[in-house]
């Protein structure tokens, strides 16, 4: 099957020698930061069609996941487009935000904001995951979206988000998983490292190797194990997993200790 990058990528494009492992890239926050401005335009679409849709239901497990009662201050980190933090401004919370350090995708969350009934208590700054620009225990809820593996230092974003939260606060974490069942891996391997690079980057036109990156960040990222321990080391009790859509998915909540 032919490389879906281009014979003569871009200054700053994955190369196949980095996606080998590329958390282990010391240029990775610059390159997802490119590689996110390159596919912000048609990212949504994207996200509809190669998840079959099951992306938003994804979001809709993770926002019930976080027990949003009256009142909540929610911060959703890493937000991208803004579908789950929109998902999160439709429950009883009187606060959502939004924090990505891809000023394209914000444009298009900013977009999208303005057609949100639910616009005055929704916005978006730009930020970094590992240095929010948020004070000390302000917020009820902390998300992250398919976000946390595209860190420079997960663990650091990771007690960013303990320090953020008010003690009993909730965090929620939605990421790519390797599914257990053996025919339903293989499958899931074929589908994101064969057909999806292709079908994905003719979407978008891009040339940076981002659908590329997506499978392989996926494999060399920490296990389900990993993250959970990694989660309970830095100020959270209650850590749990659930897999979604056979595994594909997994949604780990936890509660800020204290």
């Amino acid at each position: 099957m032919p490389d879906p990058l281009p014979a003569n990528p871009p200054p700053g494009a994955w190369n196949d020698a980095e996606l080998q492992n590329p958390h282990a890239n010391d240029d990775k926050p610059n390159k997802v930061r490119r590689m996110f401005e390159a596919i912000a335009p048609s990212y949504d679409l994207n996200n509809r069609v190669h998840s079959l849709g099951m992306d938003q239901r994804w979001r809709r497990f993770a926002v019930k996941a976080a027990g949003v009662k009256a009142g909540d201050t929610v911060i959703d980190v890493a937000c991208g487009t803004g579908d789950l933090t929109q998902a999160f401004a439709r429950t009883q919370a009187s606060q959502v935000m939004g924090i990505d350090f891809t000023h394209a995708m914000l444009k298009v969350a900013f977009t999208k904001r303005e057609r949100d009934l639910n616009r005055p208590k929704l916005s978006f700054f730009e930020g970094d995951a590992m240095n929010l620009p948020l004070a000390d225990a302000c917020a009820d809820v902390v998300s992250i979206a398919f976000g946390i593996r595209n860190v420079a230092d997960p663990v650091k974003a990771l007690r960013e988000f303990a320090r953020v939260l008010r003690p009993g606060g909730r965090l929620i974490v939605l990421e790519f998983d390797q599914p257990r069942i053996p025919l339903m891996r293989w499958f899931n391997n074929l589908y994101c490292r064969r057909i999806m690079p292709l079908t994905a980057t003719a979407i978008s036109a891009d040339k940076t190797g981002a659908y590329k990156y997506l499978p392989a960040s996926v494999g060399t990222f920490m296990s389900r194990a990993q993250m959970v321990a990694s989660i309970g080391g830095v100020g959270f009790r209650d850590v749990t997993a659930t897999s979604l859509s056979l595994g594909i998915c997994a949604c780990y909540r936890a509660i800020r200790a204290g």
